[in-house]
């Protein structure tokens, strides 16, 4: 299949135009779009999968915890202030630092897998061939592929 490209002003047309290409057996794969803003009737028609990113938050998460957790629990041990009997490892305060070192590499792992997967910073995306400001475009073909969503 060659590549094709549709240019649309109205998000009508627009979708009319994307339903028309799937119900022809084009692979949705194959299918990119450009909108100067989101339409989610577009991933309904297109029919995306649900994405790794969540993934990349859940071990950002995970790995925050138990690092912020032994860390604290190292740094107790390895320098241990013995007050008053109480015990050296105690794990209320300690969860303080494992809770905050969660939210923190869950939003850095997060950060980092959305530039990883959506191929930030790309030249080819900024740069691009044509500027399409406030078009709707369909790329269709190998063109598509190049960047993937």
């Amino acid at each position: 299949m060659m590549d094709e490209t549709f240019h649309f002003d109205n998000s009508d047309e627009f979708l009319g135009r994307l339903k028309e290409l799937v119900a022809q057996g084009i692979d949705p794969k194959k299918i990119r779009v450009r909108m100067p803003y989101y339409l989610p009737e577009a991933e309904e028609i297109i029919d995306r999968k649900l994405g790794l990113l969540r993934y990349f938050a859940l071990f950002g998460a995970l790995a925050g915890f138990i690092g912020g957790l032994g860390f604290t629990i190292f740094t107790a041990l390895d320098w241990p202030l013995n007050t008053g009997g109480k015990p050296i490892v105690s794990l209320p305060p300690f969860l303080i630092i494992a809770y905050l070192m969660t939210i923190l590499f869950g939003s850095l792992f997060t950060l980092a897998g959305f530039l990883l997967l959506s191929r930030l910073p790309s030249i080819d995306a900024i740069l691009g061939e044509e500027e399409f400001e406030n078009s709707f475009i369909i790329q269709i073909g190998n063109e598509a592929t190049k960047w993937k969503l």
